[in-house]
């Protein structure tokens, strides 16, 4: 047993690794695709968002089916989608076949958060749960590092098309493991009934059930601000220090392994602790962390000021997200968590769609990001003050 739940919190981390290192490179490889390909930053915007328009609309089904279906099959299928797109990105020539490929790569990563957590939190109990997702959610952040330490030594001697093929292999190689280490349910300790149930309602009765939840709303447009902010800084952060500070591009990169980093230790740290004080106290910590990072980026200039800021908004970034995953399992029933998660990813998706499109039409309009910047600022804030209602009452608390 103890063997399995090991395996299964390796290939975890393995499959966010994967699915993050494709997700967030796309910013780091920014500068190199812009000249390359003679793009815009709204095109490039377009073309991140089209990950993420796919991402948001098949996380919702993902996040349903593993609830019903085998989470083994989809977590091998999908990461195997992911990886395709990803070495199909080192073929890209336009915009439009770059938006393609990244959509297919979107359409694999809707089943690397949902189906993921929810298979780690039928394996775990509820004492462990907070630092058991925040271990696995370190795939996350330590791939951000990773790659960002990585990618400019690639593309020395080589060019962005090489790390695009590298990136899907990775997630092949990651889907390759799902199929051998996941196992959908652990068995019941008093007989072979499983000790996870799928749920019994109809798929129509499961979303009334959650829609009628006001904590579900309130968490769900928090969830949809703190993603919008989080993407801009993501997105164009590389972008902003090389072409606006003039600041080298390996040093440039290493801005977002400075938030990997931090992220990490953050989500180590503070993960354990909401196990203590309970998830919202946290998230609404997370949205002050990204709040005062993104100021961070909008007004300030010097290079190590700009890495303090960076490592603020890593804390709050790292943080957050296995925040919403296990406060998914503390507040709804366990048989639902698989699809309170994807429809929360819905949200996620919405304002992930949005960030990069308009924060690169407003760069483009503008000629400057920091109007950019400051659409994080006021993003992160507006997450904040959504979850205020929650902060006061049981939710507040951990529930477990």
């Amino acid at each position: 047993m103890r063997f399995r739940v090991t395996a299964i919190i390796i290939a975890g981390f393995a499959t966010i690794f994967a699915a993050f290192g494709i997700r967030y490179s796309y910013g780091v490889l920014l500068p190199e695709m812009l000249s390359s390909l003679a793009i815009s930053n709204t095109e490039a915007g377009i073309i991140y968002s089209s990950y993420f328009l796919i991402y948001t609309l098949s996380s919702p089904v993902l996040g349903l089916m593993v609830d019903r279906t085998n989470a083994r099959v989809l977590l091998t299928v999908f990461v195997a989608l992911l990886g395709l797109g990803g070495c199909l990105m080192s073929t890209a020539s336009t915009v439009l076949t770059a938006s393609f490929f990244f959509a297919i790569a979107g359409l694999g990563h809707s089943a690397c958060w949902a189906p993921v957590v929810t298979v780690v939190m039928r394996w775990v109990s509820r004492e462990r749960r907070g630092i058991v997702l925040s271990v696995v959610d370190l795939g996350s952040a330590s791939s951000i590092a990773f790659w960002s330490f990585l990618i400019p030594l690639i593309i020395g001697p080589s060019d962005w098309r090489r790390v695009w093929l590298l990136l899907g292999v990775t997630a092949l190689a990651a889907a390759g493991m799902n199929f051998f280490c996941i196992k959908d349910r652990p068995p019941s300790a008093t007989g072979p009934e499983e000790a996870v149930k799928k749920p019994n309602a109809s798929i129509r009765d499961t979303y009334r059930i959650i829609f009628s939840d006001r904590n579900f709303h309130l968490i769900a447009l928090s969830y949809m601000m703190i993603s919008f902010a989080i993407l801009i800084p993501f997105t164009f952060l590389t972008a902003y220090s090389t072409q606006k500070l003039n600041i080298p591009y390996s040093s440039a990169a290493l801005l977002i392994a400075v938030i990997g980093i931090s992220g990490s230790v953050g989500k180590l740290i503070l993960g354990y602790v909401s196990d203590q004080v309970g998830r919202i106290r946290i998230m609404m910590l997370c949205g002050v962390l990204v709040g005062l990072g993104g100021v961070g980026l909008a007004f300030v200039q010097d290079f190590s000021l700009l890495v303090i800021s960076t490592i603020i908004f890593g804390a709050g970034y790292g943080t957050i997200w296995p925040q919403y995953a296990a406060a998914a399992r503390d507040l709804f029933s366990e048989e639902y968590s698989g699809s309170v998660i994807g429809l929360w990813t819905l949200y996620h998706g919405f304002g992930s769609v949005l960030a990069p499109i308009i924060a690169g039409w407003s760069i483009d309009a503008t000629g400057t990001y920091f109007y950019a910047f400051i659409m994080t600022i006021a993003s992160a804030v507006l997450a904040l003050v959504v979850l205020l209602p929650l902060s006061a009452g049981k939710t507040a608390v951990n529930t477990g």
